[in-house]
């Protein structure tokens, strides 16, 4: 019964080994430069997506601390073109009160 105890023990030890050296040599993923060649610390990434829901996206650009907010036309379906409606400045979380900024035409409108 010792002996069959020590080989599963051993078979497992073997398969966490195993397990743990394949994923040592799995690739790391890291950012690309942009267009302009501009390249982002490297292992981070250029854009994080914060939320989305199909008919929203919150998007951060960490090379310049900025958050943009996405959404859909009303009443129009799921899948639409996105527009961009507003930015918030990153480089002011801490402070008691941000203020997002609005792009023209995209004040807040009636229900």
């Amino acid at each position: 019964m010792k002996v069959r105890t020590g080989l599963m023990a051993a078979l497992v030890l073997g398969m966490l080994i195993g397990a743990f050296l394949a994923g040592s040599y799995a690739p790391l993923a890291f950012s690309q430069p942009d267009q302009k060649g501009a390249a982002t610390v490297p292992g981070h990434p250029r854009y994080d997506v914060v939320a989305t829901e199909g008919h929203n996206l919150i998007v951060t650009d960490n090379s310049n601390h900025t958050l943009y907010f996405y959404t859909i036309e009303r009443e129009k379906p799921i899948g639409s073109e996105l527009h961009l409606r507003g930015t918030v400045d990153l480089t002011l979380v801490g402070k008691p009160v941000i203020k997002p900024t609005h792009l023209v035409g995209e004040e807040r409108r009636p229900k």
